[in-house]
């Protein structure tokens, strides 16, 4: 999460999965055709399926598009099966999966996606250089040199990066038909924002059963959205327990400018904000609980907004095909910046399970960079589900796109390269890319990574401790956010948050004097 070359990054930055203008870590006229013998230092000789584990909802023609992945690996006598971890369960299911003895040779991970956690308990195969150069042959060759510092902790690679780094802004989408019935023409900022959400939860949902937004899991979007008024970057972030600091847009923060990002006064005006907004009926009291995702919620009309990133275009124009029903985006950020993605914030990792490491290393490396692979799962059947100008390398939706979204399975998040550009991008999403590239900021502490290993059962102390508050919190449904903010913190020390600042600090310090 933490590892890259700020100064190449702010040369770089770019969004490869949607609009932004990109500049590819892989070059988008090279086409590469992978063959057996360029994997002879691993064993073909046997018939091997790969079981690869995928975070989110399978998508409907996903066995299509498996089917035509096992045809092309005949020749490299391999199969791929992927098992999907619904949005709903994965939380539950991950842990489980790697823990369960079952097989389990490939699986999405980040660090928002138990990374730390699970290297932490050995569950992924240590990826030494010469493990790499051995079974990784076109890895070694095209993946970004920089990027591997990312998913490397104490020395020891855990997982394959992406190999594209990206705009990380936060917007919002909603249905602006609804914003108009009611006398809003537009929103600029998150004042704006409550305003639309207020206004449709008092005059939209008692007629129609609309929320304003058809919340599930903990809100973490809104959250995003709301820091960035306040221009903070994360120096450790691992679900629940994130650190972060206020970055001047120029000056490296030192160990005392981090904070536990619940201790800052704008995550607790935030959770003041949420708590307003559930008291007037935003969004279900049994949000917490609820297992369609906001995006499909939105989608199917359920719910009057959707906080995210550049994916919430699909999810518009999947609800406009409703007669009548028109959506907008917005950035409610304008005069801060953006941040930008790390390489690691999307990866695939050789399980500890996998009974044949060597074999799983080679179907990633297929899928990163053999060009049809990578296609493949990327944008699924060319004329079915997309097509491609070969010339300029730009990509079309096709008829089926619905079937297998651009970037919609997350193993496309984790081999995604940078080299493909979709054409004819709407004016709406151009707009907002385009406000976006004058303000990015890379994150000067993205190569400290934080090694919890000797305060990891503080780490995971402190950890339950917030999982038992923070989706209350932000979802509003307290009685008394101080009280509840207070009574958090104060339990989060009792856990052995001092002992973890300690320890961040301490490894802060050997890293930051390396950059003085």
């Amino acid at each position: 999460m933490k590892k890259l070359l700020s100064l190449v990054l702010a040369l770089c930055v770019m969004l490869s999965c949607m609009a932004v203008p990109a500049m590819a870590e892989l070059d988008p006229s090279v086409k590469i055709t992978a063959t057996p013998e360029m994997y002879a230092n691993t064993d073909l000789s046997d018939e091997y399926t790969v079981i690869m584990y995928l975070i989110g909802d399978k998508p409907n023609d996903w066995q299509v598009v498996e089917d035509k992945v096992n045809e092309y690996l005949k020749p490299f006598n391999t199969r791929l099966s992927t098992q999907f971890m619904s949005w709903a369960d994965y939380q539950t299911m991950y842990s489980l999966t790697l823990s369960s003895g079952d097989q389990v040779d490939l699986i999405f991970t980040a660090p928002w996606c138990y990374m730390y956690t699970e290297a932490a308990k050995g569950s992924f195969v240590t990826l030494s250089e010469e493990f790499i150069e051995k079974y990784m042959p076109l890895s070694k060759q095209y993946q970004a040199e920089a990027s591997w510092d990312e998913t490397t902790l104490s020395g020891s690679t855990i997982a394959v990066p992406s190999n594209v780094a990206a705009p990380q802004g936060k917007l919002v989408g909603i249905r602006q038909d609804l914003a108009e019935k009611h006398g809003i023409t537009e929103l600029n900022t998150w004042d704006d924002y409550m305003n639309f959400m207020i206004t449709i939860a008092e005059k939209e949902t008692p007629e129609s059963g609309i929320y304003a937004l058809a919340s599930s899991g903990g809100n973490p979007e809104l959250w995003e959205i709301y820091r960035q008024d306040y221009d903070t970057m994360y120096v450790y972030n691992n679900n629940d327990l994130n650190f972060m600091y206020v970055y001047d847009g120029e000056t490296l923060p030192t160990k005392e400018d981090i904070k536990l990002a619940y201790e800052f006064d704008c995550y607790r005006d935030f959770a003041k904000d949420m708590k307003k907004l559930a008291d007037a009926g935003c969004w279900s009291r049994s949000a917490l609980t609820n297992t369609i995702s906001d995006e499909e919620a939105f989608a199917a009309l359920q719910g009057a907004s959707i906080p995210w990133n550049m994916s919430i275009f699909t999810y518009m124009e999947n609800a406009e095909k409703t007669e009548g029903v028109v959506c907008a985006a917005y950035d409610l950020t304008k005069d801060h910046f953006v941040g930008c993605e790390a390489y690691s914030n999307n990866a695939m990792a050789i399980a500890s399970s996998s009974r044949n490491p060597e074999r799983a290393a080679m179907v990633l490396d297929l899928i990163k960079f053999d060009t049809y692979l990578n296609r493949l799962m990327i944008l699924g059947v060319e004329g079915v589900h997309y097509n491609i100008n070969e010339e300029t390398g730009e990509y079309t939706a096709a008829e089926k796109v619905a079937d297998f979204p651009v970037f919609g399975p997350s193993v496309s998040w984790a081999i995604k390269n940078g080299n493909l550009t979709e054409a004819g991008v709407p004016e709406r999403e151009q707009k907002i890319t385009d406000g976006w590239m004058t303000r990015v900021k890379t994150n000067p502490t993205i190569t400290f990574v934080f090694d919890d290993t000797n305060v990891s059962m503080y780490t995971s102390a402190v950890s339950s401790v917030l999982s038992e508050y923070v989706g209350m919190l932000q979802l509003g449904l307290v009685d008394d956010v101080d009280a509840t903010m207070d009574e958090m913190i104060a339990r989060c020390y009792e856990a052995g948050l001092q002992e973890v600042i300690d320890e961040l600090y301490r490894q802060y310090d050997e890293w930051y004097a390396t950059r003085q």
